[in-house]
């Protein structure tokens, strides 16, 4: 599964801020599965400034506990035992090794598989590259730069008619009045 393109790493949660004396850190999760991610035991890499690549800096993340909060989880790690050790880490994205990931369903994407791909309609306009990709509801809006300026297209199966892994396309229909 690792082929085809795929980073060695992906991004799964992110340290938003320190809950507590006790060194709980809050996860906000940047996964569809989460409960695949965020166990006891389960290994995560702090990610550098960029979250792109693991710090050179900081060791691995192991969660002795997890509980749901909010939107979140709260978070013990080892050797995380206070609140200014967990300060430490506020602001930094966690990694998992793209080998961790499950597979996905026929009918899923990753978020780094968008990102640069191109858009167009099925008519075969190019609409674009996507730059960017909003975790919003009800559907996910993909931010396509293209040359009649940026559009924000929903990604859901209603107006993406394909996507071409190999091609790195998205083919959408959109609706009548939705492009400029």
């Amino acid at each position: 599964m690792t082929g085809g393109g795929h980073p060695p790493f992906l991004v799964v949660g992110h340290l938003n801020k320190a809950h507590g004396t006790k060194g709980e850190l809050y996860i906000w999760p940047l996964t569809d599965y989460p409960e695949s991610h965020f166990f006891p035991g389960a290994v995560h890499i702090p990610g550098d400034e960029n979250g792109e690549n693991p710090s050179r800096t900081l060791p691995e993340l192991t969660i002795e506990s997890v509980r749901p909060y909010r939107k979140g989880f709260l978070a013990s790690f080892a050797g995380v035992g206070d609140r200014t050790a967990a300060e430490q880490l506020r602001g930094r994205y966690l990694l998992r090794p793209f080998d961790t990931i499950d597979e996905l369903a026929d009918d899923e994407i990753f978020y780094h598989e968008l990102l640069g791909a191109t858009v167009v309609t099925v008519d075969g306009s190019t609409l674009g590259a996507v730059t960017e990709v909003y975790p919003v509801r009800p559907s996910h809006l993909l931010e396509v730069a293209g040359p009649d300026g940026d559009l924000l297209l929903p990604l859901n199966p209603r107006f993406v008619a394909e996507f071409d892994r190999e091609r790195r396309r998205v083919v959408v229909d959109p609706p009548e009045g939705l492009l400029p």
